[in-house]
This record gives structure tokens, sequence and C-alpha cells, in this order.
């Protein structure tokens, strides 16, 4: 038996972590529970496509630079 979408949230709220935990598609269970995140992927969410695209795109940026500047500080 599957559990519904509803039953899924529930048993990840009792259990203090995520519905994406809970199904195996991440191994950190608290990924994407800080609601400021939360609220900053709806946002994106709601956005064009050309828009996201856009806005992924300056986010690996940022995510590659702060990468590189962590593997320089080694």
């Amino acid at each position: 038996m599957t559990p519904s979408v509803d039953a899924a949230r529930k048993i990840s709220k009792i259990l203090n972590t995520t519905v994406g935990y809970l199904l195996g598609e991440t191994e950190q269970e608290n990924l994407f529970k800080d609601p400021d995140m939360l609220k900053r992927l709806n946002e994106i969410e709601k956005m064009e496509e050309t828009d996201k695209g856009h806005i992924i795109n300056v986010l690996d940026g940022f995510i590659k630079s702060v990468k590189l500047k962590n593997i320089a500080a080694l």
C-alpha cells in the first residue's frame, strides 16, 4: 500500500524530517526545512520558465564561486 501525499506529510512532520527524505530522494533529513529557503523556492517556482532559468544560472554561478573559494582556502 502506498500512502497518500497527505499521509506522507503527516508522517514526515511527526518524524521531524521531509517527505523527500522518507521517499529516499535525499539522504539529508533536514533538506528544505528552512522556511526562508522554502519561501524563496516557492517564489521561483511561480515564475516563467525563462526567468527561472536565469535565476538558476545565477545561483549556479554563486555556488561554483563559493566552492572554488573554499578549495582555494585549503
